[in-house]
């Protein structure tokens, strides 16, 4: 067979096949990303679900990490809290899931590592066909102190909130982290003044009942605060656990379809 017979049979073999047997697959699972903010650049992960498809909308999780998985590396926040939980059971989570990385030294509720976050979880909405009306925020320790931040900060953002031994005043090993409304000498109570910001935005608080570095009266003042006005609002309290209540919130029965049951009107 000559070369010339050779390519126009190839050519025409080709002609055969499906359009989509030469587009590129979209690769699934956790995918290392990194955006820019400024002049400096953040390493973050996506969670992506193997049934993840272009042609449908997805809803979209905003994870924060606690302060042990601080660095640069861009992996290290995936292995704790919600990615742990994920590694364990992927197909339970039909979520594109964005894990960004706050810097070592630095805190969540710092302008620019909350911009950082924010950036990535804008990026990922465009990138994997985010469905802006089921935005959802969860955080752990450190990260649930952010996400309350964050909810204060931007209250129509978000469906809802999963928020695990967070708090609004600082834990007593590390003074700096603690709700920015402490800085408003007008807010005398800044328990109540998030819970106003919240509204009726759905929220499940979680918490271990003997945990040694958040004290426990840091969710409970939330959840009451968010009951005096009438929230929508869970709160699930362990007996007996203490800081890492985050692999049992995350393996709660009904946690993830009451999640995806949310949808920002």
């Amino acid at each position: 067979m000559s070369t010339t017979t050779a390519i126009r049979l190839l050519a025409f073999l080709c002609l055969l096949l499906p359009a989509s047997a030469f587009a590129r697959r979209q690769d699934t699972g956790f995918l290392d990303r990194s955006i820019s903010v400024g002049a400096e650049t953040f390493r973050y992960q996506v969670f992506l679900p193997a049934v993840w498809d272009k042609h449908r909308k997805w809803p979209v999780i905003l994870f924060l990490h606690g302060a042990g998985e601080r660095g640069d590396d861009g992996l290290f926040q995936t292995d704790v809290g919600l990615g742990h939980a994920i590694r364990r059971r992927p197909a339970d989570f039909p979520f594109v899931v964005v894990m960004p990385q706050c810097r070592r030294d630095h805190l969540w509720v710092e302008n620019a590592m909350e911009a950082q976050a924010l950036a990535a979880l804008e990026r990922s909405i465009n990138e994997f066909n985010g469905d802006r009306s089921r935005l959802y925020l969860s955080g752990i320790s450190m990260g649930g102190y952010g996400s309350w931040d964050l909810a204060v900060q931007y209250p129509h953002m978000f469906a809802a909130y999963v928020i695990v031994c967070g708090g609004i005043h600082a834990p007593p090993n590390l003074p700096a982290l603690h709700s920015r409304l402490l800085d408003d000498p007008s807010i005398s109570d800044p328990y109540a003044e998030t819970a106003r910001r919240v509204g009726k935005i759905p929220i499940w608080i979680f918490h271990g009942g003997s945990d040694p570095v958040v004290p426990v009266e840091e969710s409970r003042k939330m959840y009451a605060a968010l009951e005096t006005l009438k929230g929508n609002v869970k709160y699930r309290e362990f007996p007996g656990v203490g800081h890492e209540s985050w692999t049992r919130a995350y393996a709660v029965p009904g946690l993830l379809p009451w999640l995806l049951a949310q949808k920002r009107r």
